[in-house]
């Protein structure tokens, strides 16, 4: 993928209005949604299918931001009511890369995780990554296998490299890990 990465990455999923005055409850899809998730920050709308923002949706200026259950209750400028933040339903934020937070040493995008393969340190084909859900203490891997899913945690113990350029993942299973 070299350094010409995707412009613009997801960082958040609209769920639904909250409330009457234009409040949206977003789930956040980035490590860093502190970072993210404040006053000023411009993030830009884009449908559920789509790898970048639509540019004929508005762009979104974060005003009021605060935690609510496993995500934020946000408003933008703009959005006044709920008519407004209705039709943001469903909607995926992207934000510009070169704004995010840089990587820490071993941290990877989700997206760059989805569809590697994932391998044993044996050398055994376990799967492709699917899906990454973002949990307390780890990140959990959904990884399709030849008999089903398997959900693998992405922590330091299990996960003992991650190749970036050649999209494998090498793993140390845990007996009964697995089993399905």
């Amino acid at each position: 993928m070299g350094r010409d990465g995707p412009r613009f990455l997801a960082v958040g999923h609209i769920v639904k209005p909250h409330g009457i005055k234009g409040e949206f409850l977003v789930l956040p899809l980035t490590d860093h949604p502190q970072s993210t998730y404040t006053p000023g920050v411009v993030l830009q709308l884009g449908n559920v299918d789509s790898a970048n923002p639509d540019p004929d949706l508005p762009t979104l200026k974060l005003e009021q931001v605060r935690p609510y259950r496993n995500g934020y209750i946000a408003s933008a400028g703009g959005i006044t009511d709920r008519n407004d933040s209705e039709r943001l339903r469903g909607h995926y934020l992207f934000r510009e890369v070169s704004a995010l937070e840089p990587l820490g040493d071993g941290e990877f995008f989700h997206h760059q995780l989805l569809g590697m393969k994932v391998q044993t340190s044996m050398g055994t084909v376990v799967g492709e990554v699917t899906e990454v859900y973002e949990l307390d203490p780890n990140d959990i891997l959904c990884v399709q296998g030849h008999e089903g899913e398997i959900m693998i945690p992405f922590s330091k113990e299990i996960v003992l490299q991650v190749n970036a350029d050649e999209k494998y993942i090498v793993i140390d299973p845990p007996d009964g890990l697995l089993d399905l």
